[in-house]
């Protein structure tokens, strides 16, 4: 722990982030576990409409972390974009808890959350832009913290929430909970991220390639800085499109897609073959959060003696026997004793790609940090879709050992593809 402290002493930029960060999860941890209740059950929206809202509400934030990672490698500018996205958390979560209603929900995480959740790719841009000049060992260390505080936020969060609401008949006031903590998350990137290196106007006026020169004091468009702009977005969309660059992050996807299956096939199978309780599920969830802080620190280490992709085969092989483990539970006992096996392979699979994702565009932060949200959306949309057909074939155990499988295959085209030059 000695180099993690070092780092958090020396570089105020790490503590920042950091703080930034937990205050990122913390507002998420308040609201998304009871976000399908309150929207379906207390504003009376309907199942096929939830999972639009929520489908559409992914897309934008991919497209819109896509969007503002290219504008703040152009601009060489990172701290003025987070304080706008940040800022807009506020605001979406602040609407939600003021005017309760189908339509304030849906156009809220369509809009401003779907911004607000920028901040967690953005910081993670921020950081390693102002962290160049670390060692790769530095790197994954700050790459891991930043992981581990928002994981460190769910651990205890969702459970103080329920508490602090226990008896209301709405859980809506957890909105205004996230509300007061993006305010605060916006105060600490004003008052305490450092600013950035170079003015964005400095960064526009010098011209070249990447940058745009200022436009006319008349106000005339100058034509070769639109030029230049428009062939920087084409250069940027035809980077991510890169055959290599698609097979990669296809490959995390399948990889992070296991989560997404777990949080759906855990509690009903914890409830239901399983024979738990409501009150299991907020255990076993809370245990693996917390493993998966101790864990993380353990795979930094790992990670110095092997290739990060041997790695993340490791953890999807140790994943698959958790879901194994669980889809033949006949005891909660069963469950909370293969959850440790989880906490360890989800640790890895939580905090390694990130460090993957970031080096796959080394020279451009904004844009390889954008990648943590298109990994997101890809993960999320191939987990809905093993699940829906490992339920229609065997049920919640079939799914789950599908999501597994696909995670092992993710994990062997990464190896794979890093015996290739890229």
């Amino acid at each position: 722990m000695g180099a993690w402290l070092t780092i958090l002493r020396r570089h105020r930029v790490v503590r920042a982030s950091a703080a930034a960060i937990f205050l990122y999860g913390f507002a998420g941890a308040a609201t998304s576990p009871y976000q399908a209740v309150v929207a379906i059950r207390e504003l009376g929206i309907s199942d096929r409409a939830y999972a639009t809202i929520a489908l559409v509400a992914a897309i934008a934030n991919v497209v819109l972390s896509i969007g503002i990672g290219m504008l703040s490698d152009r601009f060489q500018s990172y701290r003025r974009p987070l304080i706008v996205v940040s800022a807009f958390g506020v605001l979406g979560y602040g609407v939600i808890w003021a005017f309760p209603s189908p339509l304030t929900f849906a156009l809220a995480m369509i809009g401003p959350l779907a911004l607000f959740h920028a901040t967690n790719s953005m910081l993670f841009g921020n950081v390693r832009a102002q962290t160049e000049r670390f060692d790769p060992e530095e790197a994954a260390i700050v790459n891991v913290l930043m992981r581990m505080m928002i994981s460190l936020s769910w651990v205890l969060v969702p459970g103080v929430v329920a508490l602090m609401l226990a008896g209301r008949h709405s859980m809506i006031p957890a909105w205004a909970i996230a509300a007061l903590v993006a305010g605060v998350c916006l105060a600490c990137i004003v008052f305490w991220l450092e600013p950035d290196h170079r003015p964005m106007q400095e960064a526009v006026a010098e011209g070249g390639t990447g940058t745009a020169r200022v436009a006319p004091s008349s106000g005339r468009t100058d034509r070769p800085a639109q030029v230049r702009l428009n062939g920087s977005v084409l250069r940027n969309i035809g980077t991510i499109l890169h055959l290599g660059i698609i097979a990669r992050i296809a490959g995390v996807a399948l990889i992070t897609q296991v989560l997404h299956v777990n949080n759906a096939v855990l509690p009903l199978i914890l409830t239901g073959q399983a024979q738990g309780t409501a009150e299991d599920i907020g255990f076993t969830v809370g245990m693996v959060a917390a493993l998966e802080v101790v864990f993380m620190i353990l795979w930094v280490r790992l990670a110095r003696s092997m290739h990060l992709t041997t790695a993340l085969l490791i953890t999807s092989v140790v994943y698959l026997g958790y879901l194994v483990a669980i889809s033949v539970a006949q005891r909660p006992e069963h469950v909370y004793l293969a959850s440790i096996a989880a906490g360890f392979a989800a640790a890895g699979i939580i905090s390694l790609p990130i460090s993957y994702l970031l080096d796959l565009i080394k020279d451009r932060p904004g844009l390889s940090a954008s990648l943590i949200a298109v990994n997101a959306f890809l993960g999320g949309a191939l987990g809905a879709g093993i699940f829906a057909l490992g339920t229609a074939l065997g049920g919640y155990p079939a799914a789950a050992l599908m999501s597994g499988g696909a995670a092992v295959i993710g994990a062997v085209l990464l190896v794979a593809l890093e015996r290739r030059p890229r």
